[in-house]
């Protein structure tokens, strides 16, 4: 659905000037379309690089149906290692060098805020952010630069809400990435909690992306009392926390945001036994469960994934 969406935009975008003077912005001609992207292929969200590689894959089976009006799109995506210099340094080759069209699908809340001033101030659009922080919804400052995903203090709202419902005695221990991304929930949380937020929190503490590991973090949150886990974390973290609340047998009620579900990046690493019970709110399909098995939607999925 996403990927449609975006090629029916181009598509759109690229059609009318074509029919009028054939005057396109750099990035675009009669033949080619450029697309920039920054993915972690490697580093501590390196678990995310499989976004890029679906994204490759997916404009390599646009390209060979024939293009987008007769177009080849040129994707071309840069490791930025989750690192916002890095990104700001791949971002200006991309725009300055390869003169991309816009960038699309750029990953992370760190590494997208360092770029998002640049950006705008080259009007170059920078579309459908891979993340879900609420500060991409600000066309007032930042028109050029669109969201995509759900984003996070709508989704820590709704377990705020759960909770509420379902253990209104919780005492809840947050871990969170110490960063835009990490806050960002956070704030969800407590603001769905309201002015009950330091009734039910009993504990905050957050981790580093340099971290070797979160494993202090797990033991201080099992101290701390509490019964209910908010785990607010990327892949390689959220395996590492599941991992290590089971072999200290600390066994809260498990809540995990849904940018860390993946069951070939976290569940599976961390342990399939391990992992049981945990509680997500996810937006998508997840192919591996058995109710999709049959399901026609995703169909041509499955379909693209074969080859």
């Amino acid at each position: 659905m996403k990927a449609s969406i975006l090629v029916f935009a181009v598509a759109t975008a690229l059609s009318l000037p074509a029919a009028a003077q054939k005057k396109y912005d750099p990035g675009a001609n009669d033949k080619e379309i450029k697309i920039g992207n920054t993915n972690p292929y490697s580093g501590p969200a390196s678990a995310y690089g499989q976004i890029g590689k679906a994204i490759t894959a997916y404009f390599k089976m646009v390209n060979d149906q024939g293009g987008v009006n007769g177009r080849r799109i040129n994707f071309i995506s840069y490791d930025d290692s989750y690192s916002p210099p890095k990104t700001v340094e791949m971002a200006r080759k991309l725009v300055e060098q390869d003169q991309v069209l816009f960038l699309f699908q750029t990953l992370g809340t760190p590494s997208n805020t360092a770029i998002q001033k640049y950006m705008n101030m080259k009007q170059v659009p920078q579309m459908h952010v891979a993340t879900g922080a609420t500060k991409w919804n600000d066309p007032k400052n930042f028109k050029w630069t669109m969201g995509w995903q759900p984003n996070y203090q709508t989704e820590g709202r709704i377990y705020a809400r759960h909770i509420m419902q379902t253990r209104p005695n919780a005492k809840v221990g947050v871990l969170y990435q110490n960063d835009d991304y990490g806050k960002d929930y956070l704030k969800g949380l407590e603001d769905g909690f309201g002015d009950k937020a330091k009734q039910y929190i009993v504990a905050k503490v957050s981790y580093e992306v340099s971290d070797p590991t979160v494993d202090s973090q797990i033991v201080q949150l099992q101290a701390s009392g509490a019964d209910t886990f908010f785990n607010i974390t990327t892949p390689k973290f959220a395996a590492q926390a599941i991992r290590k609340a089971y072999d200290i047998g600390w066994k809260p009620v498990h809540y995990l945001n849904n940018v860390s579900i993946s069951v070939g990046q976290v569940l599976t690493p961390a342990g399939l036994d391990k992992s049981v019970g945990l509680i997500t709110a996810a937006y998508l399909k997840e192919p591996t469960d058995v109710r999709w098995a049959n399901d026609a939607g995703l169909a041509p999925f499955r379909e693209f994934m074969k080859k």
